[in-house]
């Protein structure tokens, strides 16, 4: 099918950990909202039924930001951020522990609302979906707004949506007007729409290569689609700079994946700033403790067990590595992902700074197919 004939929307459900809080806890709206707390952080509740809530200005530790509210958002403060850090730009924010156990009931409420209308979808994780919208009768404004409203009719949420010919735009255009946004867009409005924002709105275009494009005099999204190709691949080398120009003109033919059967899981951040292995090893600790949190999620969330353990490496100077353990024994839990991913970040030289960390589960499979074990860890990369 020819691209401009597609239909793809990508849902983010707004500030999704902190609005599933704020129906638990309402007299918190409008304030400054941090999740990411231990049960240290957990509400207390008064005789009168009030509650008495902890303030990041009390927190002691190396944990990181998981989400916040978008008024904790306008004071600097933003997920993957160490929680001290966090403390210094809002000390009198509120902090909660997060609770996996609801964000996956209001995932999977939220999905299927979404499923009654428009079956065909692509799960991102616990908060946002890829939708194919091509075949699904309804004018596309329309249909957009109806999807929004039976995900606030399940869940009491709001989400924002964008709706463009492929997965690349969508992405860009979903967080154009959170929260509560929808944005529809053809190729057309490409030059009017995308070329004044800043590269760093293209998914996969990080601080780094934001901060190595900004010397070469590209700030802008249409700044990188009018760049020399040749310029771009001396600096980016032929992959990514091909990449690059394609992704500035709004060129994406990835297809929406609705296979049931998912052959890997994984979890990745890229860093507001780049890290080093042994000066930032508290924060780069925290980080990886956290999204093994989330990938075991991933894996309870949609049952499945793996074999396969990776970890994904971006340095300073672009070089991707990768290292993998297949186990003896199948696992799903935090710990058991953790103590992998420790495994084979020993067999990478971290002698460079690092700019992105990813762990992924492969070789999944049902659970009960074989006992589970830990995995017998030889040292603490990272801890």
């Amino acid at each position: 099918m020819v691209e401009d004939q597609r239909r793809i929307a990508h849902l983010d459900m707004d500030a999704f950990y902190a609005s599933v809080e704020l129906l638990r806890y309402p007299e918190l709206r409008g304030l400054p909202v941090v999740i990411g707390g231990g049960r240290d952080a957990q509400p207390v509740r008064q005789a009168d039924g009030s509650h008495t809530f902890s303030r990041l200005r009390d927190y002691v530790g190396r944990g990181v930001i998981t989400t916040a509210t978008y008024e904790a958002r306008a004071l600097g403060v933003g997920s993957a951020m160490g929680m001290m850090k966090a403390a210094k730009l809002a000390p009198d924010a509120i902090l909660l522990p997060v609770n996996f156990d609801a964000y996956r009931q209001m995932s999977r409420l939220f999905k299927n609302a979404v499923a009654a209308i428009a079956p065909d979808f692509e799960d991102r994780g616990i908060d946002e979906i890829y939708i194919d919208l091509t075949h699904v009768e309804g004018e596309t404004h329309e249909l957009a707004q109806r999807i929004k409203q039976a995900v606030r009719d399940a869940t009491g949420l709001s989400c924002s949506i964008g709706v463009t010919p492929n997965k690349l735009l969508s992405k860009i255009c979903s967080d154009l007007e959170k929260p509560d946004g929808l944005t529809v867009l053809g190729h057309d409005d490409i030059p009017a729409r995308i070329w004044p924002l800043g590269v760093r709105k293209i998914n996969g275009i990080g601080p780094k290569a934001t901060e190595k494009l900004a010397a070469l005099g590209i700030a802008t999204i249409g700044q990188l689609a009018a760049a020399d190709a040749g310029l771009l691949q001396d600096h980016f080398g032929a992959h990514y700079s091909a990449w690059l120009a394609d992704a500035a003109r709004g060129i994406d033919h990835r297809a929406i994946s609705t296979s049931s059967e998912s052959k890997s899981i994984s979890r990745e951040t890229t860093f507001e700033r780049d890290l080093h292995a042994r000066q930032d090893r508290g924060t780069l600790s925290s980080i990886l403790t956290q999204l093994c949190d989330r990938l075991a999620d991933d894996l309870k969330r949609k049952g499945y067990v793996s074999r396969t353990i990776s970890i994904k490496l971006r340095f300073d100077d672009f070089q991707i590595v990768s290292r993998n353990v297949t186990l003896p024994r199948p696992v799903a839990d935090a710990a058991g992902i953790l103590q992998a991913a420790r495994e084979c970040l020993k067999r990478v030289p971290l002698q460079r700074r690092l700019r992105l960390l990813g762990v992924r589960a492969s070789t999944l499979e049902p659970p009960g197919t074989a006992a589970q074990a830990a995995v017998p860890c030889q040292g603490e990369l990272f801890a």
